[in-house]
């Protein structure tokens, strides 16, 4: 296992973490068990937030006895002062912890939702209280938007960010990640399989692992998925290697969807995952949680084309900060899928 120094935490962090937010949907027994092979095998960074359903208590009745053993992240999805206060106390009690070594400001994608976070009786507020008290070591903040996280950070206003960066997303590395090393912050990966759709396995938790970031998010269920996420990173990326998954990555992230949510399908196609899938359906295939979402997401592309509102201008691609061909790929979708 690979640590490093995180940011200027003080901390060393292992380079693979425990993501938690999948942990509520296997039985109790089953998460107990790999939370504490996690931790056996040298894993010492946890994730989860307060809207991953019951995670924290989970992670608070299976770990808090090994509380030292591991550097704790959390989250708060709350924008203002008063509702992210009571979401922060409530986190120390569901884990059985009297602080948390990092609290995010969570899912932070549009600039309205940050001003009011970081304003008057907002949840910044919140967040440095806590720090104060002790509750709270360090403040970091998580999104969608690379290009816009950059410019959040420039203030010095906090300690960490949390981004994606996979095969399938890579435009962190060029659009967010310099400026975070410019700073010295702690650099966090989510979502290296983008949700379970991307293979190879090996090759997609490698990629993160051959950048400049210190730790890379798995959301792992079982012991057989940690066991697989740590031989994954078991070798050291050589410099051919890492050449190899970089030029991946530029073809596989060709759809340059950023997974903003910023578009919303009025029939409820889920645009983000279709786009984000969409090139490395055609050159790897999907693994099965992938070929089930496209499954169930079949009827509702075929009808794409025909849905009134948006044949002469899709609503999807009005909202969409990157202009991307939306309806184009949802239909070449519906035809290779019929």
């Amino acid at each position: 296992m690979r640590y490093t120094e995180f940011g200027n935490t003080g901390y060393r962090v292992s380079s693979l973490g425990f993501g938690a937010m999948n942990l509520p949907g296997v039985p109790l027994d089953q998460a107990r068990d790999a939370l504490n092979y996690a931790l056996d095998q040298g894993i010492n960074y946890i994730d989860t937030a307060s809207a991953y359903r019951n995670s924290e208590e989970i992670i608070g009745s299976s770990i808090s006895h090994r509380r030292k053993e591991y550097f704790l992240a959390t989250k708060t999805n709350k924008r203002d002062y008063a509702a992210a206060k009571e979401e922060i106390e409530g986190s120390l009690r569901k884990m059985k912890t009297d602080h948390v070594d990092l609290l995010q400001l969570h899912y932070v994608n549009f600039v309205h939702e940050f001003k009011q976070m970081m304003g008057e009786g907002g949840a910044y507020e919140a967040a440095l209280e806590a720090q104060r008290e002790g509750k709270v070591r360090f403040i970091g903040i998580t999104g969608h938007r690379p290009e816009l996280l950059s410019r959040w950070v420039s203030k010095g206003q906090f300690d960490q960010v949390l981004f994606h960066l996979s095969l399938v997303q890579p435009f962190a590395a060029k659009e967010l990640v310099p400026e975070l090393i410019r700073q010295n912050m702690g650099r966090v990966v989510m979502k290296p399989l983008s949700g379970g759709f991307v293979q190879p396995v090996d090759k997609a938790i490698r990629y993160p692992f051959s950048q400049d970031v210190h730790v890379t998010i798995s959301g792992m269920i079982s012991v057989e998925q940690v066991k697989e996420n740590i031989a994954a990173q078991a070798a050291e990326v050589s410099e051919a290697e890492r050449l190899e998954l970089e030029g991946l990555a530029e073809e596989l992230g060709t759809h340059n969807c950023r997974r903003c949510n910023y578009c919303s399908c009025p029939i409820d196609i889920k645009i983000p995952d279709v786009m984000i899938a969409s090139k490395v359906r055609e050159k790897f295939g999907l693994l099965p949680k992938g070929m089930d979402f496209f499954s169930k997401q079949q009827e509702k592309l075929a009808s794409c084309a025909d849905y009134e509102p948006c044949k002469e201008t899709p609503l999807c691609e009005q909202k969409c900060p990157y202009h991307l061909p939306m309806q184009r790929v949802m239909q070449e979708s519906a035809r290779i899928l019929a």
